[in-house]
């Protein structure tokens, strides 16, 4: 059995989790749990602390999101005092997640929030007021409600911390400490990761008791579920062959390492008659939440993304990764190549890379525990094409959409400037040491 095959065995039923619950699930065509679900579900609804350990694609969202979901059952929050609480590194993964989470809480009366920077603070303020149950959030914003105590965890009883690993990699750790020593002693928490390096063993020693663990092995980069080739090729012709592979069918992500890259690539790709989308942290929040939903409803699609904005991209059906630029180390590589071959599915993952690269290459895949077919590629030539299904491109340049920039609020007077002001200085001043979510 595929370690992504939902357990045939098992239902949510046997798993103990209230019936609201189940219904919305089937609702939404969901009937067997994957392993990482059946594997921490009891336990977790059991009020244990638990250690998850499963790369992104593994079902984390639901085995972590169900029984939150059924241990706040029929309690109510209170204005500014959320019952749960989850954790993400980015602002795109805690929009998934919400997702998943928004329609199971509202079908148990409850509901979730993103508290997230780059989105309206003002929206973020009323749900805390309505009393909402749920927040999904990224360390920076929340420890800013925190610090105008516009948020407190006097009530919260579950703390999740999903992609604990990526949280390490983009410097987290501190910020992510400041928060849970805030969370009340004994109450529930979950931590979900790919690695426990980095700081995250760390995190697990402190602030989880006595936790029940529980892998799933290899699923993110799977040799089994993904083909890895590497083109070798002359850096002249490295234009042509992405424009080429992008004209394909289906769902393709190209990773490059800059924001400056990520651009010139898209435009290179546009001018060849690609019509792409680019995700990085120089993108407002508005722009990158439609960007991603364009990528996610079209057959197919070009999505050219740079690492750090790519943590977030969670999407089934991508049957193409592509590193136009070579990763800094084995983990990005598997972090990339994992956006494909997901949920049970194949995929292909190609690495370009010029004749100087190779050996460098060459020591990525090795330590990322890869053999991939390594062959020297030409334009248009017959194993490009077989292997990507890449074609020439139209060569008609795609008009740029331009984005409106969002309106800045208009402050109603002097004094409300002025307060603005001298809130900014006492959080530069504050030495709370959070990361800035990019």
């Amino acid at each position: 059995m595929s370690p992504l095959t939902a357990v045939q065995e098992t239902t949510f039923k046997d798993l103990g989790l209230h019936s609201d619950l189940i219904r919305t699930l089937n609702n939404q065509g969901i009937t067997v749990p994957f392993p990482i679900q059946a594997a921490t579900i009891p336990d977790a609804i059991a009020g244990c602390d638990i250690l998850g350990r499963g790369q992104t694609g593994s079902g984390k969202t639901l085995a972590f999101g169900l029984a939150l979901l059924h241990n706040i059952y029929g309690k109510r929050a209170k204005p500014h005092q959320p019952l749960a609480l989850v954790l993400a590194p980015t602002r795109e993964l805690a929009q998934q997640i919400d997702e998943v989470l928004h329609p199971l809480a509202r079908s148990i009366g409850h509901d979730s929030v993103v508290i997230a920077g780059g989105m309206p603070y003002g929206k973020q303020v009323n749900a805390l007021k309505k009393a909402t149950s749920i927040l999904v959030a990224t360390p920076g914003r929340l420890i800013d409600l925190l610090e105008k105590e516009e948020v407190s965890f006097e009530a919260l009883q579950i703390t999740v911390l999903d992609e604990a690993d990526q949280m390490a990699d983009m410097g987290f750790l501190p910020a992510v400490k400041q928060i849970l020593n805030q969370t009340r002693k004994g109450s529930q928490r979950m931590l979900f990761s790919a690695t426990l390096d980095r700081g995250v063993d760390g995190l697990v020693r402190q602030y989880l008791n006595d936790p029940k663990s529980h892998s799933i092995k290899e699923i993110e980069g799977s040799k089994e579920k993904s083909d890895h080739y590497v083109f070798v090729l002359d850096h002249a012709h490295k234009g042509d062959i992405s424009n080429q592979i992008a004209s394909r069918e289906g769902k393709s992500i190209f990773f490059v390492r800059t924001k400056r890259g990520a651009d010139k690539l898209a435009l290179n790709l546009s001018n060849a008659g690609v019509t792409v989308g680019t995700l990085h942290g120089g993108k407002s929040q508005a722009v990158r939440t439609r960007t991603l939903a364009r990528f996610k409803d079209q057959d197919s699609a070009v999505l050219v993304a740079t690492d750090v904005a790519a943590r977030g991209i969670h999407v089934d059906d991508i049957d193409l990764v592509v590193h136009f630029d070579a990763p800094a180390d084995h983990k990005d590589y598997l972090h990339r190549s994992g956006r494909t071959a997901r949920a049970g599915k194949t995929g292909r993952v190609v690495t370009l890379a010029t004749h100087k690269e190779q050996r460098t290459v060459s020591g990525i895949t090795r330590r990322a525990g890869v053999e991939p077919w390594v062959m020297a590629i030409k334009p248009l030539d017959e194993k490009l094409v077989s292997i990507t299904g890449a074609k020439a491109p139209t060569g008609i340049p795609v008009k740029e959409v331009k984005e409106k920039a969002p309106a800045m609020p208009r402050h109603k007077s002097a004094k409300h400037r002025a307060k603005r002001s001298r809130n900014r200085n006492k959080f530069a001043t504050s030495g709370s040491g959070r990361s800035r979510n990019s």
